[in-house]
């Protein structure tokens, strides 16, 4: 499938499993502190078959082609968690996954699984916002001695300050869909209106001044 088909394709499966949802009356509250007309939960993938499938095959397609060389997964947790082992067990590869902080008992690790020192290592994650929490894991890799090719990403809300993130810690990312497709396929298929997408993009220009 090429590649905007399949951005396609998965924005309107993820509408479809409720896995993105839309309120314009009482928006949720991310753990930010921004107000959002929209709500995306990659974990419900998980237990639709079809969607699971499509989702893996997209992640194992980009990391084929974008990052050929790769030697361990690492998935950030907790949503990315089975993503990633699904993704490695379909490429053969070790899999590892990063914590937000040390366990706090036993060993106090912060990423679970095996070494990474030396590993040529793509994360996984199921979604990007400001990219903050996914490049920490990035980080905590490489002062593991991790080689980071890059990470993988099911969604990405394209703002600004993610893509600068992401170049200010020397980190390519690669996503399955992206924000302007979601909207242009939901007002496709009638999950918004042409006033609510208009407030979608309103919101995404200045997502902390939206209340």
């Amino acid at each position: 499938m090429e590649k905007f088909e399949l951005s396609r394709t998965v924005s309107r499966n993820l509408l479809k499993i409720e896995a993105i949802k839309f309120n314009f009356a009482e928006p949720y509250t991310w753990a930010s502190g921004w107000k959002s007309p929209v709500y995306c939960d990659n974990r419900l993938s998980l237990s639709d078959v079809a969607v699971r499938s499509l989702i893996s095959d997209a992640y194992v397609k980009i990391i084929q082609t974008e990052f050929p060389d790769a030697e361990i997964i690492a998935g950030v947790a907790t949503g990315a968690i089975a993503q990633g082992a699904l993704v490695a067990h379909e490429l053969g590869l070790p899999f590892v996954y990063v914590r937000e902080k040390p366990k706090g008992h036993g060993l106090m690790k912060v990423i679970e699984g095996g070494a990474v020192a030396g590993q040529k290592t793509v994360i996984i994650e199921d979604l990007v916002s400001t990219g903050g929490s996914s490049l920490k894991a990035a980080r905590e890799l490489r002062n593991a001695e991790a080689i980071v090719l890059g990470m993988a990403a099911i969604f990405t809300y394209e703002f600004p300050i993610a893509a600068e993130n992401f170049m200010q810690n020397d980190c390519k990312l690669h996503t399955i869909s992206t924000f302007s497709t979601l909207i242009e396929v939901a007002l496709e298929d009638g999950y918004i209106n042409k006033t609510e997408a208009d407030k979608l993009i309103r919101w995404y220009k200045e997502p902390q001044m939206y209340k």
